[in-house]
């Protein structure tokens, strides 16, 4: 038992969801999870040539991907999806204050280890991106490509997004607000049983202790919680990266825009000009099996 004070989901709140068919798996042995039940899925075989890990971001989970892990895993490749701490299946802290930049950068760092991942073809988007992205950092022998989809490093060199601002403080006023309808709002090629998909994680607001601390979270000046690694993952992934690298981006994206992300895509060492799908919005994995097709002629 952990003795981090949190609230796991009922699986039944998890029953029928569409195009989710894949057997849930677990760790409890994460030293900084101190007991905390990690939810992962983990699909193909684990010797495969390329193990695609894709990270979600806030308010998503391992749904997100629901589209891409089928092509991935029929190319022959192993595909490992966790859900982050309070997101998901996953255990969920019920303390605000349990949520940091270095908290959650650790869980996965031993996450990545405890699996013993190789050959990763690392795909990151939204909070995925500001933590995944400085991975590699601990240990640079383990990546082979990289898969940059609506995030950014926090480096706290510019301000932050007026986008992004807008978003926080609607979190902040409404911190039980409709994930759902989030949704629907951005993506109106999903159905409605989709959109609910992405409430199921959270039954009650005492479920929801990271999704009113993620906004926050975000670095913002120099001295913040991560902007020191971030920092150095810039320089890692202008200077030292050199395995293939593919960026697509979400062009309705109110916050990451195009322009954006073709500042980041220059600091993204052998990057080449981005997949833009021009009906997507921030969250671009909704329109993801075409994006993981390209990922496949791109990074394979």
């Amino acid at each position: 038992m952990s003795d981090i004070r949190h609230i796991r989901t009922p699986d039944e709140r998890f029953a029928g969801l569409p195009d989710y068919p894949w057997p849930a798996k677990y760790s409890d042995s994460l030293p900084s999870l101190r007991g905390l039940r990690l939810h992962y899925l983990d699909e193909g075989p684990r010797d495969a040539a390329i193990t695609w890990l894709c990270l979600h971001g806030n308010p998503t989970w391992s749904y997100l991907y629901r589209h891409m892990i089928p092509v991935f895993a029929a190319a022959g490749h192993r595909v490992v999806v966790p859900d982050l701490p309070g997101f998901g299946k996953s255990d969920k802290p019920t303390e605000v204050a349990q949520h940091t930049f270095t908290w959650h950068r650790a869980v996965l760092r031993e996450f990545v280890e405890a699996l013993e991942l190789g050959a990763v073809n690392l795909v990151v988007q939204d909070w995925g991106g500001l933590l995944g992205l400085t991975l590699p950092l601990a240990a640079p022998e383990r990546y082979r490509g990289v898969l940059v989809m609506n995030t950014y490093l926090a480096t706290a060199e510019e301000p932050l997004p007026a986008g992004f601002i807008q978003w926080r403080e609607m979190c902040r006023a409404k911190p039980d607000f409709s994930i759902s309808r989030l949704f629907a709002r951005g993506n109106p090629q999903m159905s409605a049983a989709a959109c609910a998909a992405y409430d199921a994680p959270f039954p009650t607001l005492g479920h929801r202790a990271a999704t009113r601390a993620f906004p926050d979270m975000v670095p913002e000046h120099p001295s913040d919680d991560g902007v020191a690694i971030s920092r150095q993952a810039a320089a890692f992934w202008a200077n030292e990266w050199d395995g293939r690298s593919m960026m697509a981006i979400g062009m309705q994206d109110p916050v990451f825009t195009p322009a954006m992300m073709e500042r980041f895509r220059r600091g993204l060492r052998g990057c080449p000009a981005p997949l833009g799908i021009a009906e997507a919005g921030h969250f671009v994995q909704e329109h993801g099996a075409t994006i993981a097709r390209e990922a496949l002629s791109k990074l394979c």
